[in-house]
């Protein structure tokens, strides 16, 4: 005889097996990413040929290299992508390697902090349709986060220009 709470537990992992997949990506590895700041474009890019564009949103103070926490700015030069977050409060996330040695070098030399956690992500709904309004991440719609975080590995190089 099948208990009640087998038949409760046996329903929950059913349903369990009904949620959405994260997307799965089979295309070509994604060895490059291209951030132009100016344009708002990123382009995924499998050696010298273009996979995907995306348009972003940028922090509240977009021109310009980050140079200190807070400053509101996304940075510039070449970076990797060094960690991916699947709990991201911005839906998804992947963490760019800012700051590098010069960037920590620039702002003690000044004595500042020269701040962290660059991530591309999502956009929270209350968030949607407002420009430029991250602390200097590289923010995009959802969905095409979903697809970005399937396409893009730890590892990949990322480059920013102004």
């Amino acid at each position: 005889m099948i208990s009640r709470r087998s038949m409760m537990v046996g329903t929950a992992l059913g349903l369990a097996g009904c949620t959405a997949a994260a997307p799965q990506y089979t295309g070509p590895e994604v060895t490059r990413i291209q951030i132009f700041k100016q344009d708002r474009v990123m382009q995924l890019i499998h050696h010298s040929t273009l996979i995907k564009p995306y348009k972003f949103d940028l922090g509240f103070a977009p021109t310009g290299h980050k140079a200190e926490e807070g400053d509101g700015r996304t940075p510039e030069g070449a970076y990797r992508i060094d960690r991916r977050n699947p709990r991201s409060r911005f839906h998804l996330s992947l963490g760019i390697s800012y700051p590098n040695v010069s960037d920590v070098a620039a702002a003690r030399a000044r004595g500042v902090s020269p701040g962290g956690d660059i991530f591309i992500h999502g956009t929270p709904e209350k968030w949607m349709g407002t420009p430029d309004w991250t602390w200097g991440c590289i923010a995009v719609k959802n969905e095409e986060m979903d697809e970005i975080f399937a396409m893009v590995q730890t590892g990949t190089k990322i480059f920013i220009y102004p």
